[in-house]
Parts: structure tokens; C-alpha cells; sequence
């Protein structure tokens, strides 16, 4: 029996304890007044009998594995065994493809047939084991909430209090894996500081991340200061924003206080489609649409500019979050109530004026959070700026330049074969730190806003 069939046998036994528990519940009201509902002694006891099993499971798929290939390397011949994590690995992995007869077994292979029947034994007895135990404490909690219910049984706020933990632990678990990450950047970002001081990280003016092989090249084990790369990120950002900031509210304007039903029904969809098209296509309009165009239009103008320039990236990105800034700040002006509108007409102020100091004060927190949303992803954008924007960390104020951002460097930085070892892989966990820190900031800056906003009012 796998983790498949005992989740749908333990789904049964909880509708099945639902319907005890709600027929007890009637059986009970026809001579007496019960203290809650009938289907809250149904829910009750059905979560009694689906929680202690959902434990179990969550417990089993975390810690199965593990133990299984523990038991399993503990188990081979002295001739094989071996205290490499490496190799230990790879013998796992040549185990359990076997086993689980995703690959023929050969005596080349170098792994004894004992070891396969081995593993298929653990996991057979162990999925036993989890039937036993998952179905056992389902019927023991069924069986403890069935007792339970009588007419003066508070099963609504039983239910209530169970949902509430439930909740929490949703709560803790985002909050753990968070936390996780966090400490994980953490702790690769400290080892890349044993090599390259946090200084020449944070101040360096030359990113060259790639093994010196030259003479002539930037320091001798690569150079890591990723100024380029945050003033890179910060001004195609900003140039994104200076475009979609804008254009965004004034569509969202429009749309919730001039545009009739009919056409506002046209026009959001219209523009929410922008959102779902694939980056990769944004990219190559910016590569083969606009940064030909604005290398065109500055050769004109007798400027130089680059095949791949921030504006061009810029812009197309700017493009991209216009829904992002139209479509959320649409819904929290509409979400304004219209007796504050009223009331600002009814004092004499023109629809002007009302937008101006009634209704977009009144939304400034959503508006700010849809800037922060927008800022955001373009912040975390790849695809559009190496099509557009380049590869090249360089430090420049010009927009009509090649620049890159942090993002694409992480990514460059962890493509092909890698050693974690080494500072040029161990980067792109500071950037990343360095990228989580920047965002929090600016989160805790746009509440500060809206806080200080609130105040005034």
C-alpha cells in the first residue's frame, strides 16, 4: 500500500467519521438541545480522524527516505562500503533506480543484487508500516471524538480552536522556510567572505568573477565588486518605473473614474494580457524592435550608442509591469467608497479635485503596495536584459550604454558545472543576500509611508 492509496483510505475515514458524528449529533437533537450544530460534531470528528494520519505521512516522506538509504549503505559488504559521501551517493542513486526498475541491473553497475532486494524490503515494510500506523490513529481519533460528542459538547468552538492551529502552523511554515532561506544565503554568503573581503564586495568597482588566466586580466583570482551590477540594477529599474509609473495610474484613473462600463470592460482585460505574455517575447521585441531603434534614432542624433543599452531594457521592462501598476491600483481606486466622492462633489469640489485630494489619498497604500509589487519584478528580471541590456557589468551613468543587473549575474554565475567551493559560485549567494536586503528595505520604506500617510489623516 503506497503514500497514494493510504492518503485515499484515510480520506474515507474521515468522511465516514463526518457522518458518524453528524448522524450522533442528530440522533442526540431529537431529545435534547445540543450546544452547536449537527455538522460541527461531523467536522470535529472527521478532523480527529485526518490530522494524527496527515502527521504521520508528513513525518513519513521527510524522514523514509533517509532511513532507508541509511540502512541500506549500512547493509552492504564490507568490499563495497565506503565512508565517501560522494560515491555513497552515486551508489544510492544506482540502488534505488533498480529497485524502483527505472534501470537493468549488471554485475558493472558495482552494487551486490542483495543491496536492491534489500531496499525494496525497507520501502515495502515501510509503507506497511505507514498503512498501519496512518489507518490505526484515524480510527483511534475517530473513535476518541465519536465518545466525545453529547448534547452539551461545544463542538464549534472545538473546531474552531483545531482551525486556528491549522492556521498557525500554515503560518510557521512560511515563516520557517523563509527563515531557511535566509540563514542558507546566510551561510554561503559568510564562506564567500573568507575569500573576498565584504569591502572589495560591497565598494569594488570591477566585476570580472571568471578565474584569471592572464596576466593582463583584472586581479588574479577574478575580481568581485559588484557596484556595476547594483548601479546596473538600478537604472534600468528605475527607468522601468519612470515608465510604467505613470502611464499605469493614469490608465487605472481613467478606467475606474472616466472610462463607461463598456469600455472598462474592453480595456483591463486588454491590458491584464500584457502580464501573461512570456518574457522571452518582451526580450526579443527589446532586442529586435527598440534597442535597434534607439541605436538608430542616436546615431542620428550623433550619439553613441550601444547595440544592448539599459534604455532599451528599460524600457521594454517598463512595458512589461504596466499591468501590474494599472490593474491593482484600478481595483484599490474602485474599492474607495463612493459616499467620500459624494461628499467632495457635494462640497463644491470639481471631479479634478476629488481624484486629487480625496480619492488618491484614500488609495495611497494600495497604490504604493502596486509600485512596490511592480518594482519588485522588475527588479528580479533576467530574460529582458541580457536580451537587450548585455552582459557587461559596466560602471556608467550613460543609459545608452550596455549594462547588467544582479539577477543576470546569478544566473550566469550558476550555469554549467560548478564547484560551491570555489568564490566565483559562492557570488551569486551575495548577491542574492545583498538583493534580499535591498528588497527589504524598500518594503520597510513604503510602510513607513503609508504609515506616516495614515497619521496624517
Amino acid at each position: 500500500m503506497g503514500l497514494q492509496s493510504t492518503g485515499i483510505y484515510l480520506a474515507i475515514l474521515a468522511l465516514a467519521g463526518y457522518a458518524l458524528g453528524n448522524y450522533k449529533s442528530q440522533v442526540l437533537a431529537k431529545g435534547e438541545r445540543l450546544h452547536s450544530l449537527p455538522r460541527y460534531h461531523g467536522v470535529y470528528v472527521a478532523l480527529w480522524s485526518l490530522l494524527p494520519g496527515l502527521l504521520v505521512m508528513a513525518l513519513f516522506a521527510v524522514t523514509v527516505t533517509w532511513a532507508v538509504n541509511h540502512l541500506v549503505l549500512s547493509s552492504l559488504p564490507e568490499t563495497v562500503r565506503t565512508s565517501d559521501p560522494m560515491v555513497q551517493s552515486v551508489l544510492i542513486n544506482k540502488i534505488t533506480l533498480v529497485a524502483g526498475g527505472q534501470m537493468p541491473f549488471s554485475d558493472a553497475m558495482g552494487i551486490p543484487a542483495e543491496s536492491i532486494q534489500t531496499m525494496q524490503r525497507l520501502h515495502h515494510n515501510a509503507e506497511l508500516l505507514l498503512a498501519l500506523l496512518t489507518l490505526g490513529l484515524g480510527l483511534a481519533g475517530c473513535h476518541h471524538a465519536w465518545k466525545r460528542i453529547h448534547a452539551a459538547f461545544r463542538a464549534r468552538m472545538e473546531v474552531e480552536r483545531i482551525v486556528g492551529w491549522l492556521l498557525i502552523g500554515a503560518s510557521s511554515i512560511s515563516l520557517f522556510i523563509t527563515t531557511g532561506i535566509v540563514l542558507s544565503l546566510i551561510f554561503e554568503t559568510l564562506r564567500f567572505f573568507t575569500s573576498i573581503p565584504a569591502t572589495d564586495f560591497l565598494f569594488g568597482l570591477q566585476w570580472s568573477p571568471q578565474t584569471a588566466i592572464r596576466a593582463d586580466q583584472v586581479g588574479g583570482t577574478g575580481s568581485f565588486g559588484a557596484v556595476p551590477l547594483f548601479a546596473g540594477t538600478l537604472m534600468i529599474t528605475g527607468i522601468s518605473i519612470i515608465v510604467a509609473a505613470p502611464v499605469g495610474l493614469f490608465c487605472a484613473i481613467y478606467l475606474s473614474e472616466f472610462a463607461s462600463p463598456r469600455v472598462r470592460s474592453w480595456v483591463k482585460p486588454a491590458l491584464e494580457i500584457l502580464a501573461g505574455v512570456p518574457t522571452v517575447v518582451y526580450g526579443l521585441f527589446a532586442a529586435l524592435s527598440v534597442a535597434p531603434a534607439i541605436a538608430s534614432l542616436g546615431t542620428d542624433l550623433g550619439l553613441d550608442v550601444a547595440s544592448e543599452s539599459a534604455l532599451a531594457a528599460g524600457l521594454v521592462m517598463g512595458i512589461m509591469i504596466i499591468p501590474f501598476v494599472s490593474s491593482l491600483s484600478d481595483d484599490v481606486i474602485n474599492a474607495v467608497p463612493q459616499a467620500i466622492r459624494d461628499g467632495s462633489l457635494a462640497m463644491g469640489a470639481t471631479e479634478a479635485e476629488t481624484i486629487r485630494q480625496v480619492v488618491l489619498p484614500a488609495a495611497l497604500p494600495g497604490i504604493v503596495g502596486a509600485l512596490l509589487l511592480a518594482i519588485s519584478r522588475a527588479v528580479g528580471e533576467t530574460m529582458i536584459v541580457v536580451m537587450a541590456a548585455g552582459l557587461a557589468a559596466n560602471l556608467t551613468a550613460n543609459p545608452l550604454q550596455a549594462m547588467t543587473t544582479v539577477t543576470v549575474q546569478i544566473v550566469t554565475l550558476l550555469v554549467g558545472d560548478q564547484e560551491f567551493d570555489s568564490p566565483k559560485t559562492l557570488a551569486a549567494f551575495a548577491l542574492g543576500l545583498t538583493l534580499f536586503f535591498v528588497t527589504l528595505i524598500l518594503n520597510v520604506i513604503a510602510l513607513g509611508v503609508v504609515k506616516r500617510y495614515h497619521e496624517k489623516q
